[in-house]
């Protein structure tokens, strides 16, 4: 499921950064997608609802390490690259109580998996292994690295 979601992610970036890109080529556009994938392989973006939000951080929390996947596009002048990062995340287990406060904050309903780990959602993270800007949504360490290839490409 992992593999599709990568190939998915690189999709929907490229149409972000591509409909930008086709007004603004004198500069550097990024495109980029954030999806979960719980431990038992479903693909979680952002929760439809409130029931939705309180469903995807109930299985999250059960134990069992997922992971995000960002698919990231960079375009500039004539070229494109494309790459993605994963990270895997262990939600604490919680309570039912403890996920519907979260969720009334209405800080899950904008959120790939439900959650943001830069803000409230961080009390939900028990473990992250691997870059933690990923799970905010931008891979911003693998981002720089590969701007500064894709700027110091040789064109033909």
């Amino acid at each position: 499921a992992v593999v599709s979601t990568q190939s998915t992610g690189i999709s929907t970036a490229q149409g972000k950064a591509r409909e930008v890109w086709g007004e603004h080529r004198d500069g550097v556009v990024i495109g980029a997608d954030t999806v979960v994938v719980s431990g038992d392989g479903a693909i979680l973006e952002k929760p439809r609802d409130k029931d939705h939000a309180f469903e995807m951080l109930k299985g999250l929390s059960d134990g069992r390490t997922h992971t995000v996947v960002t698919g990231v596009c960079l375009c500039y002048g004539e070229r494109e690259r494309t790459f993605y990062t994963e990270t895997e995340v262990l939600l604490r287990r919680v309570s039912d109580e403890m996920i519907k406060w979260y969720v009334a904050t209405g800080e899950p309903m904008d959120k790939a998996g439900g959650y943001g780990i830069q803000s409230l959602g961080a009390v939900l993270v028990e473990r992250v292994n691997g870059c933690y800007s990923n799970v905010v949504g931008l891979p911003v360490s693998q981002l720089f690295v590969e701007l500064q290839e894709l700027l110091t490409e040789k064109t033909d």
